[in-house]
């Protein structure tokens, strides 16, 4: 298996929750899944939840070398949790694709979050 990429990124919780008190549903509905927002919203501070869940896309995207916007989309990385918390990525449409094309076949998540920041860590790998 070798590294294709590695990505990290940190959010501050604080400015996460600014935006979606300022712009809602479609600020979420914009970055995250449905089922990523039941999950989040059924946490303690769904805030904290979301900023792990954007660090972990940002990482993604670095890890890809791309960035959000022409080759991946928000919702074309999805963050899962199994159900004894170990988050993995999931990637969708133009996200399989491109992961296909640059030769990633797997993808490593670790994120953390306390009350002021969420950071996430990718390693992209491939055959």
């Amino acid at each position: 298996m070798t590294i294709v990429g590695i990505g990290v990124d940190i959010v501050e919780t604080a400015r996460l929750a600014q935006s979606i008190e300022r712009h809602g549903d479609r600020f979420l509905d914009r970055l995250f899944t449905a089922d990523e927002r039941r999950y989040c919203d059924a946490q303690s501070v769904p805030a904290r939840c979301y900023a792990a869940r954007f660090a972990a896309k940002e990482a993604v995207s670095k890890a890809f070398g791309t960035g959000i916007g022409a080759d991946i989309e928000w919702l074309d990385i999805v963050v899962l949790r199994s159900p004894e918390g170990k988050p993995s990525i999931e990637l969708r449409g133009a996200g399989r694709r491109l992961a296909e094309r640059i030769g990633v076949s797997d993808v490593m998540l670790s994120m953390s979050h306390s009350d002021h920041y969420a950071v996430a860590q990718v390693v992209a790998c491939g055959a």
